[in-house]
């Protein structure tokens, strides 16, 4: 059963939205031009077909994907990474566009879900394998691998209360892609029966944790981040890192804690926006705030002096969080949230605090609050004690 026809008609209608908001967030022409060809066509020349094919949203997905696209790689498959965003395209390129992997290797954007875009898309790249990660689903994507007859895989699969009773809104749009995958691994049991109460044909699902768990920092961005330290002299700082933040994630957080940089110089804020258009703002935020602030854009360094420094650039949060005594993972002090990773601070052991908005990640946060391994903040105040307390007390920090 196809794509139901209101679903492609109501895409034929945004579309022009779409590629408005594509222009309005490009940082320059080169960047716009590519993107543009790369979600509309004609798609760019292809590298390799045949290829394994991971569909990965963002920065997230693609590092929870990781040690399987290294792993394929390794193995001597052709690769072929998508995103949905710029982070996320950035993050693969910056982990496997480059040897020994360049010529085997390929990221590119994901075409907008158009029927006949999708089709040219699979007719060039003629994948034989499509891997989907966490929950991402588009009803053309998977309808048309079905139609190539390209298996189709959701890896590390997750679905909140929320986002099910969204998706069970649609059922005619639901309940068919549903029925086309051919397998899901799911994180756990709860992700794994909303599926199936979707409409996922029941023996198709399989329980097998996280593959997040399997995360490991990479050892370039452990030895940057020592560097770093030497030559910006950061022996005696002590540093907290936001990141993944969103608005106004940004503004209550760094209100709150301007007393505290204010009275003791050795503090430092580095603060890492979880959407790059939002850089340019965060700075004014940290300006207007009279907060001494340095950028990574501009190739500034960390001064003695420098009270926030803004790392608004792409693919290189394993750095910052490697800098860091403490860190606060953002998108769950907002609203709705739904919160981020918080693997990835926990695999270099950095002190962890979110807010109370963590659906997104609920299984896996509430594994670690049992081993009361992280912090949960209820309020800004309260998030902010506590990654004071994770700056002043090894005792604290380490339990």
């Amino acid at each position: 059963m196809a794509t139901p026809f209101w679903y492609n008609a109501a895409l034929a209608i945004v579309k022009p939205l779409y590629q408005w908001r594509i222009k309005k967030r490009a940082t320059d022409l080169p960047a716009y031009q590519q993107e543009y060809l790369e979600r509309f066509g004609p798609f760019q020349p292809v590298k390799n077909t045949q290829t394994i094919w991971f569909h990965c949203v963002s920065v997230g997905e693609t590092n929870a994907a990781q040690p399987l696209i290294e792993h394929y790689l390794k193995q001597g498959h052709a690769v072929l990474v998508t995103n949905t965003t710029k982070t996320g395209q950035a993050r693969a390129k910056s982990l496997f566009l480059k040897a020994p992997f360049e010529s085997r290797f390929q990221a590119v954007y994901l075409p907008a879900d158009l029927k006949d875009l999708i089709a040219d898309f699979y007719r060039k790249y003629q994948p034989k394998l499509l891997i989907l990660v966490e929950t991402e689903l588009w009803p053309n994507l998977i309808d048309q691998a079905k139609q190539c007859a390209v298996p189709c895989l959701l890896v590390n699969a997750r679905l909140s209360e929320k986002s099910a009773k969204g998706y069970g809104k649609v059922p005619s749009l639901t309940r068919p892609m549903l029925q086309k995958l051919d397998r899901l691994l799911a994180q756990d049991a709860a992700t794994a029966q909303r599926f199936i109460a979707l409409g996922l044909v029941e023996h198709v699902a399989n329980v097998v944790g996280s593959i997040k768990f399997d995360i490991s920092a990479p050892q370039i961005f452990i030895e940057q981040a020592q560097q770093l330290q030497q030559d910006w002299h950061l022996n005696t700082r002590k540093i907290i890192i936001l990141a993944s933040t969103h608005f106004p994630e940004e503004q209550k957080l760094l209100t709150a804690l301007k007393p505290y940089l204010q009275q003791r110089p050795e503090l430092l804020c580095v603060v890492v926006p979880r959407h790059p258009e939002r850089f340019d703002e965060v700075f004014q935020l940290a300006q207007s705030l009279n907060l001494n602030t340095q950028r990574r854009s501009l190739n500034e360094n960390i001064q003695e002096n420098t009270q926030v420094y803004l790392a608004d650039s792409m693919g290189e949060l394993w750095l910052w969080y490697a800098l860091s005594q403490a860190c606060f993972v953002g998108g769950s002090l907002n609203e709705p949230g739904g919160g981020h990773n918080i693997l990835e601070p926990m695999a270099l052991h950095v002190p962890t605090v979110i807010g109370q908005n963590y659906f997104n990640f609920q299984a896996i946060v509430d594994e670690f609050l049992q081993a009361d391994a992280v912090k949960v903040g209820q309020s800004v105040d309260e998030v902010v004690v506590l990654l004071l307390r994770c700056i002043d007390d090894v005792g604290f920090a380490q339990h």
